[in-house]
This record gives C-alpha cells, structure tokens and sequence, in this order.
C-alpha cells in the first residue's frame, strides 16, 4: 500500500521516497557509496534506501548488511539489472521512487530537488544531471566523456523545456512508483524504457540540474568502448518495445521527439556519414564549383582532426577541442558495432562491468 501525497503543498514537497541502488560486485566503491547516501538531506522517517546486490561474490553484501537503516535484497543468482530493479520494486511502498548507481555519488540536496517536481500532476518522472568528475589526474577520454556528458545536460534542458526528457540516465532517475513499468527482464536500457514508459502514460519527465550524479570517467578508450557499444545494443533493442511512441497523431510532440532526438541518431547518423561524405566527392568530380568543393574541403578537416584526436587518445596527450570530432566518429563507430551485435543477439543483459578511474 502506498503512502497518500500530503495535501499541504509545502508538505507535498517532502512527501515519501525510495531510493533503489543496484550493485552488483561493486564492493571497491560502495564505502563511498554508503557515506554519500546517509549525506542525503531529507528526513529519515520519509526517506526509505533498498540496495539489491543480486549475483553478488565479492564483500558487497556484508558491507551493506551493516547499515541497519538500510533494506538489503539478495539472492545468489544474478538475473541482470532490469531482473534486480523488478524484484526491488515489489518493496517500495513510496509514492516516488530514486534509482541510482553503485559508482555514482549523489549530491545532498538531490531529493529535495527532485521531489518538489512532483506538486505538478502532470508530472510522471525527473531526470537528474550526470557529471563526470575531472580533475589533474583525468584521462584524455575522460576529458571527452566530460564534454559529451555537458552536451548532453544540455540537450536535456531543452527537451524539458520543449516537452519532455527523452531517456533519463540510470546514475539518477526519478519516477512515481505507480508509473513503474518494465515488461521484460532482458532490457539493457532499464532506465530509458522506464522513462519512455512514463511518457507514452501522457506524463512528462522533467529535468533537474539541481540534482546530480557525480561519476569518475572510464579508464581506457577500450573500456568506454564496451560501454557505449552495449547501450547500442539496449538502444536497438528497446525499439522492439517502443512502436506506440511512432503513433503521431495519439502522441505528436513526443512522437517528433523520440524520432528526431533518438531514431535518427541510432540509425540515420552513422549511414548519413558515409553518404554525405560519398555524394560530396562524387559531385566533386563530377560537378566541380565552389560549394561543392567548399563543403569537402570542410569534411576533409573534420576528419584530419578527428584523426589527429584519436592518435592523441591513443598515445594519451590532450587535445582540447579534437576531442570533439574524435569522439563524435567514435560514438558513430560504436552505435554500428552496437547494431551489428544487436542482430547477432550476442549483447547478454549481464554484462561485463566496465572499469572506470579510481576514486579519490
């Protein structure tokens, strides 16, 4: 049985929460994990915490077992992450529940913030802002991950601004627990189909700078590799699930949003580099003036600095501003390798973890 929302509007503000934190083996972080979660500003008798280390081999179950304030959910067999998250949910009793990760540390005002969304109806979800943490010791991919992670806080201010969030990020994710929806145990993109789930109900998920989910980068281009080349597949994937958001005469501003935001970005992107760039020089040579040629003397210096980008990735120099075009090919390169394992079905949900830097 759920708690009833407050009536009070100024109450409503601190009305329950659950916060779920999936951990699988993530024993070398959750000291820090737990210390950042009890530095949550909000009331204990309103605030419910649920770790679930399903699967778990390593020291995370004993670590968590010694917070008396904590629910602690285990089960020796390791079903994914989506599997974990339906399990977990079935003992929220909150109106509104927070996810979040092992490795993602949580600034302390990030409930209040995230809840006081919710006086508004129409509200069915909040995304929270994932930071990734540099400083003198972050890798040149780091770097670029960085830069990715502010474009794409940005593009969610937007989207929110517009309509509504297009997939928030499974670091810090907030929706209300009636909403909650995920029809299969084998998503990848748990958090984006919660998300789109939430919309496709005629809620919004709204964006909040103000709460936000701090996170070391990856520690290779190998490793972000991995990474970004699974939420290909998962991206791919969750099509299957989501045809009702093409509906566009039920949905129209959503409908236009997750085409233009997501659809042509998974899939029109990485063919439309090759075609642009192919018709260029075929018009070239064929066509010959100045805006032809103009036009593919600009490609040629996109790709010579994304070139130079790359081998300063690999030899592990900073390049500034390469890494733009660097790693705008590099997503591009791993979306393909995503598809490509998507339609081999060689993407499992329990995935190999992928490293990232040392904590502080």
């Amino acid at each position: 049985m759920f708690f009833l929302p407050p009536t009070n509007p100024r109450d409503f503000e601190l009305l329950p929460v659950t916060l779920v934190v999936a951990a699988y083996n993530e024993e070398a972080v959750l000291k820090e994990k737990i210390h950042n979660t009890l530095q949550i500003d909000y009331p204990a008798d309103r605030f419910q915490v649920i770790f679930i280390t399903d699967g778990s081999t390593d020291g995370s179950v004993e670590l968590i077992g010694q917070q008396n304030c904590f629910t602690l959910l285990h089960q020796s067999r390791r079903q994914g992450k989506s599997a974990a998250i339906r399990r977990a949910m079935r003992f929220v009793r909150t109106p509104v529940v927070v996810f979040s990760d092992a490795n993602a540390m949580l600034n302390s005002g990030c409930i209040k913030a995230i809840v006081r969304h919710y006086h508004d109806k129409r509200v069915g979800g909040v995304a929270g802002e994932k930071k990734i943490i540099r400083n003198e010791r972050t890798s040149v991919i780091g770097e670029a991950e960085g830069l990715y992670w502010k474009y794409e806080s940005f593009m969610k201010k937007q989207e929110s601004a517009f309509n509504t969030v297009i997939g928030g990020a499974g670091e810090l994710f907030s929706i209300r627990t009636e909403l909650f929806q995920l029809p299969d145990d084998n998503l990848i993109l748990d958090d984006f189909m919660m998300s789109m789930q939430v919309c496709l109900e005629g809620y919004r998920v709204k964006y909040e700078a103000g709460a936000y989910a701090l996170e070391n980068a990856s520690a290779s281009l190998w490793e972000e590799e991995k990474r970004k080349i699974r939420i290909a597949a998962g991206a791919y994937q969750s099509t299957e699930y989501l045809r009702q958001a093409l509906h566009v005469f039920k949905n129209p501003l959503l409908t236009f949003q997750y085409f233009s935001r997501r659809l042509l970005r998974w899939v029109a992107s990485p063919v439309l580099i090759l075609v642009v760039l192919l018709t260029n020089v075929w018009l070239v040579v064929h066509q010959p003036g100045i805006i032809f040629n103009s036009s593919l003397l600009v490609q040629v210096v996109f790709y010579s600095l994304a070139l130079v980008g790359g081998i300063s990735v690999g030899i592990g120099r900073r390049v500034g501003i390469l890494n733009i075009p660097f790693y705008f090919l590099f997503m591009n390169l791993c979306l393909v390798k995503g598809f490509l394992r998507y339609i081999q079905g060689d993407q499992t949900v329990l995935w190999e973890k992928s490293l990232r830097e040392a904590m502080k």
